[in-house]
């Protein structure tokens, strides 16, 4: 009985161990400005096990550190793509892009061209 016991402890200590406190990921997320960083990354930090998020402009890579016992990847997409922002696989909805103010309108070429430079 105590080996069936000790085995037990043992499995029950492996499973938790199986998820990783501190992930890192980076994913790419459309945007143009300063207001786009701030809104993608407060999307983020909002989400429950997000500890870390910072979105580049220049590059469009968001990076992440999150606590996968309390949040995944597809999670916090669902919250960048509520904020108005595409990723990689996925457009956000037309009601959310709606929201993002109108120097942030990603998808329009004119306001691309007035952020470059």
């Amino acid at each position: 009985m105590k080996k069936i016991i000790i085995i037990a402890l043992m499995l029950t200590a492996t499973v938790t161990f199986a998820q990783n406190k501190n992930a890192k990921t980076s994913m790419e997320v459309d945007g143009v400005c300063g207001m786009c960083k701030a809104r993608i990354e407060k999307a983020c930090l909002n989400t429950k096990g997000v500890k870390f998020a910072t979105w580049s402009i220049d590059t469009h890579e968001l990076k992440l550190i999150y606590d996968e016992r309390k949040t995944d990847v597809k999670t916090i997409e669902k919250q960048v793509l509520a904020a108005g922002h595409d990723v990689k696989d996925e457009k956000a909805t037309d009601e959310a892009y709606a929201t993002v103010h109108a120097c942030c309108k990603y998808r329009d070429e004119d306001v691309k061209e007035e952020h470059k430079g």
